[in-house]
């Protein structure tokens, strides 16, 4: 059964049950979550184990033509179960499960209002509910002014968020841990919004997915003394990249009436924050791929000349065609994919829009025809990075450009905005990037959403507060990097761009723009390759880094050249938000571990039960001597044992196991 069901369609399934009952319930195929809805009072309850999580929370959409709100005559309901697998093309596994129980609720027109639905699911990871106003006589257009959704919380929970304050944000911010009660109505948290329940570990995430003809959501405090958050709705912009000229157009959503949905609010759940970290329920609740041959879409990993400065050594290096073959070189030699060429290559080339920019030329000193024939003849691919408006203005020129010359992909940058035209930009960059087989990563970039599964060239994105920022601070600590798996990263993959290999403790770290180092260790380093989604990975440091003096390869490196970046099945074995992670992934019948703590060293008991049958051979890197070294080991192991890995203040581990 498909799984993204029109809403048109839903009408005629919401008089199956009785227009008297009042309360609609739907529970997860496994009995333990639960979501309830009031159809009286137009509010929703989630429990999960019958312990109340979400207490009674307003529903409601507040259109220009009447509220979708309480007092609206409920008109029946229609459930359905689905029992399904998807493909994944790229991400944290091969396939993951759709099985949902599902409640369409119908509600007649209220006043001048529309008839609506809610569409309520319940998955074993969690629930997630959407409003739909469906085709009808008289109903050509209208504006949602804004939503009425609250998450009403049973206790004063810790949880973890981003607030980033305004609306134009290019959503990197540390998920600072907070007391419910502590969360005021002038916050503006993207997602995810991460709690722990106080249950054992209990956690749950508040986030959205399907996201189009809508903007993104913010959350708030509801303005009372009430615990909980209700969705914030950014307004329209101007185009203007610099917050301090762009101007609101609107504070409204504009949308057509025929068969809208708003997005799924969403709320993860797990017995531990592992299982968030592990969860694929945000791709799964968007709509399925819209890309039927997506054979060309591949993992990679790439050198990048941004972040170490153009570190690559040769005369004046720099934006020019013998740096970017020298960087080709390398890629080369250290088994990578691709490389990056990042803000500078193109006529124009700024973060600024620049009408005189042109993105489908390079600058005298890049020859691309003599660079890309290169690059071919080493089996290196290139990418491409663009500044969003510049790329907009010449979108179906650049793109067929960029193919003609055989360019992987796109690194597309700054749009800082996730009101409705934004969205709807992303819609569009990237259904026209796949008409001419380009990946993308977009930076500067709101929250994933699941968009990646429909749009499966989007093979990761920014909006997280990354490695680039050691280079002029000093937020980039260990407790920030173990927090990210917990958060962020639940959503979808994120371009942390790991890979520093000038590695310091906390009190010898300095920032510094050319080569800059990383406050954590090596063994942090290469775990991050593990632990971290992102199926465009980059490897940021300069070329030297990952060579020791004698031209060997540094500690670290050929894991590196080995680790893949897109994976066959994901487990959580262990750990905390802020505090430590323990992660195992499977490609083939290889698994490796990555393991990653905060400043605090631990020694660390993992357990392999996830292994097959028979002996297998491990090879292990944990910390060593210092921040710079690793120290290796290796032994025979079955899923019956245990290994023990010790990491370092700031450190980690990482293992290869074979069979």
């Amino acid at each position: 059964m498909a799984d993204h069901i029109r809403a048109a369609s839903l009408l005629a399934l919401a008089f199956a049950a009785p227009a008297w009952a009042d309360i609609v319930t739907v529970k997860s195929p496994d009995g333990r979550n639960a979501i309830s809805v009031d159809s009286d009072k137009f509010s929703y309850s989630v429990s999960r184990d019958g312990k109340r999580i979400i207490e009674p929370s307003p529903l409601g959409l507040n259109l220009d033509i009447g509220a979708l709100a309480a007092g609206a005559r409920l008109r029946g309901h229609a459930e359905t179960s689905v029992q399904d697998t998807y493909e994944i093309v790229l991400g944290k596994a091969r396939s993951a499960p759709d099985h949902y129980n599902q409640s369409d609720i119908a509600f007649a027109a209220n006043g001048k209002a529309p008839q609506f639905q809610l569409l309520v699911r319940a998955y074993d990871n969690g629930v997630a509910f959407r409003y739909a106003v469906p085709e009808q006589a008289g109903l050509s257009a209208f504006k949602v002014m804004n939503e009425a959704t609250q998450f009403n919380f049973a206790k004063d929970y810790d949880c973890w968020g981003a607030n980033m304050g305004r609306f134009d944000t290019s959503f990197e911010a540390e998920y600072d841990l907070t007391r419910a009660s502590k969360i005021r109505n002038f916050h503006n948290f993207i997602a995810p919004l991460v709690c722990k329940t106080g249950a054992g570990a209990t956690t749950f995430a508040i986030a959205e997915s399907d996201v189009k003809d809508y903007p993104g959501f913010y959350l708030s405090g509801r303005g009372d003394a009430g615990l909980g958050v209700m969705v914030t709705l950014p307004p329209r912009f101007d185009n203007s990249r610099d917050y301090r000229f762009r101007k609101t157009v609107s504070a409204s959503v504009q949308l057509k009436g025929q068969g809208f949905q708003t997005p799924w609010r969403v709320l993860m759940l797990g017995d531990a924050p592992g299982d968030l970290a592990a969860s694929s329920l945000i791709p799964t609740l968007a709509a399925p791929s819209q890309i039927q041959d997506t054979s060309w879409i591949k993992p990679a990993k790439t050198s990048w000349d941004w972040w170490n400065d153009w570190a690559v050594n040769v005369p004046n290096a720099g934006i020019n065609t013998a740096t970017y073959k020298a960087f080709v070189d390398f890629s080369k030699e250290m088994k990578l994919d691709d490389i990056l060429i990042d803000e500078g290559w193109s006529v124009g080339s700024d973060v600024e829009p620049n009408p005189q920019a042109d993105v489908t030329k390079a600058k005298p000193a890049m020859d691309m025809p003599d660079l890309l024939r290169y690059a071919r003849s080493q089996g290196v691919g290139v990418w491409l990075w663009v500044q969003w408006q510049q790329l907009d203005s010449q979108m179906d020129a650049a793109f067929a450009q960029y193919e003609d010359w055989g360019i992987k992909g796109v690194k597309v940058d700054f749009m800082n905005r996730n009101d409705q035209e934004m969205v709807d930009w992303y819609h569009k960059v990237l259904s026209k990037a796949a008409a001419h087989h380009l990946m993308v990563d977009l930076h500067g970039a709101y929250p994933p959403n699941g968009l990646n599964r429909t749009w499966p060239n989007y093979v990761t994105q920014e909006g997280v507060l990354g490695a680039e920022n050691n280079k002029w601070s000093a937020r980039i600590t260990a407790t920030h990097n173990v927090t990210l798996p917990f958060t962020r990263m639940i959503l979808g993959p994120m371009d942390y761009t790991p890979g520093g290999f000038h590695n310091a403790t906390p009190s010898t770290f300095v920032q510094r723009n050319h080569e800059p180092m990383v406050m954590t260790t090596r063994g942090q380093a290469v775990a991050m390759y593990v632990v971290y989604d992102s199926p465009f990975q980059m490897v940021s440091d300069s070329p030297a880094a990952y060579k020791n003096a004698d031209g060997k390869w540094a500690d670290g490196a050929e894991f590196i050249q080995a680790v893949p970046t897109s994976w066959d099945e994901t487990r959580i074995v262990a750990g905390d938000i802020g505090e430590y992670i323990v992660s195992a992934r499977r490609k083939g019948d290889v698994w490796y571990i990555g393991a990653m703590t905060n400043e605090s060293g631990r020694t660390l008991k993992v357990p392999l039960s996830f292994l097959g049958k028979g002996a297998y051979h491990a090879h292990l890197l944990q910390d060593g001597d210092d921040a710079s070294h690793l120290s290796a080991s290796d032994s025979k192991v079955t899923a019956t044992q245990i290994i023990t890995l010790k990491l370092a203040p700031s450190g980690g581990a990482v293992a290869i196991i074979k069979p």
